[in-house]
């Protein structure tokens, strides 16, 4: 199959977001797709959505699905926004984020019942599918979230908040339900088990140093060379580190908004 990906970088909450579509058939999905929101006001706008749909079009592209990672703390997601236009079939994430919204409903106060409206389907570990000709595989790797899942299409891996590029380490790990121990374990039984030469498309680059924008990595590098958790690594130092990096860490800016509105309890952000 002959692949194609495109990125979109929203400089804001540094996340990427990625097309990928199969350049023969023009199937294509995306995969965790920005919702602008301005906290002081608390307007959302379509910009990076309008940016996908006009890259969309202009390849002549048939989205079957929108891919969502996991419950984005840091962004809105405008996934819902593709559905809504008739861009997109359906939104498909992973099954444990039935878990996280019951713990957050406890956490926030919300409703125990109503959330998620939005996801279609919720796929299990291992479980294979296809949007169109794109064969996708989804892998749970818990520990950011106890609901993070990569989505791996070929050789490529699309691993969310799981690892950033290698000089950005790993994803913090202290939400409710996020685990050091588990996460280590996902990377070694998930993404460092793949071939070295596959590669890894990261959702954020917070591009340490003023470095310019990197998005995409291989196996091998990252067992080489990523700052937190490398083959060297072992779980006892890792978990130790990770734990107490986190306690030094803010919650993200826009935390309250974005898990309202990514896990549908529409609570503050209120669909339009």
């Amino acid at each position: 199959m002959n692949l194609g990906v495109h990125y979109l970088f929203d400089k804001a909450t540094s996340t990427l977001t990625y097309v990928v579509w199969d350049k023969t058939s023009r199937d294509a999905v995306i995969i965790d797709p920005v919702l602008n929101y301005d906290p002081a006001t608390q307007i959302t706008s379509l910009e990076s959505k309008r940016k996908i749909s006009h890259f969309l079009k202009a390849e002549d592209l048939r989205v079957h699905m929108v891919l969502e990672t996991h419950a984005h703390a840091d962004h809105l997601s405008s996934a819902p926004e593709f559905k809504k236009s008739g861009e997109a079939a359906e939104i498909v994430a992973g099954d444990s984020l039935k878990g996280v919204y019951t713990i957050f409903a406890k956490v926030f106060g919300w409703p125990k019942e109503g959330g998620l409206k939005d996801i279609d389907r919720f796929c299990r570990d291992g479980e294979e599918f296809t949007a169109g000709s794109i064969r996708i595989q989804a892998l749970a790797t818990p520990g950011h979230t106890s609901a993070c899942t990569t989505f791996r299409i070929g050789s490529w891996l699309f691993t969310g908040d799981v690892m950033f590029m290698p000089d950005g380490g790993v994803g913090r790990c202290d939400f409710p339900g996020g685990s050091a121990s588990t996460l280590y374990d996902s990377v070694w039984g998930k993404i460092f088990a793949m071939p070295e030469n596959f590669e890894i498309f990261v959702g954020h680059d917070y591009q340490p140093g003023g470095r310019s924008l990197r998005y995409r990595t291989t196996v091998g590098e990252q067992r080489q060379s990523n700052i937190h958790l490398r083959e060297s690594t072992s779980k006892a130092d890792f978990v130790a580190f990770r734990e107490a990096r986190d306690k030094t860490l803010t919650a993200p800016r826009l935390l309250n908004p974005a898990l309202d509105w990514n896990l549908g309890a529409h609570q503050i952000v209120k669909p339009s």
